[in-house]
């Protein structure tokens, strides 16, 4: 009988350390873009899973690509 785990899911701090960027950057990107949602909530946590993270890290790469053309 195989088991299965449950989805890892990760806090806001999991999430900027996993994608190495200050906590700030993470905050705005989720600020502004309001169809990234949490997977779950614990309390007040917003706990986010895998193909979320994915997201975030595609927003901030554009965020850097237009900064980098916008300073030419």
């Amino acid at each position: 009988m195989q088991t299965t785990r449950p989805p890892e899911l990760n806090t806001l701090g999991k999430v900027a350390q996993h994608l190495q960027v200050p906590v700030h950057r993470v905050q705005y990107v989720l600020r502004s873009r309001p169809h990234l949602r949490p997977a779950a909530t614990a309390g007040r946590l917003r706990l986010f899973d895998d193909e979320t993270i994915e997201q975030i890290a595609k927003e901030l790469q554009t965020i850097d690509s237009k900064g980098a053309t916008a300073n030419g």
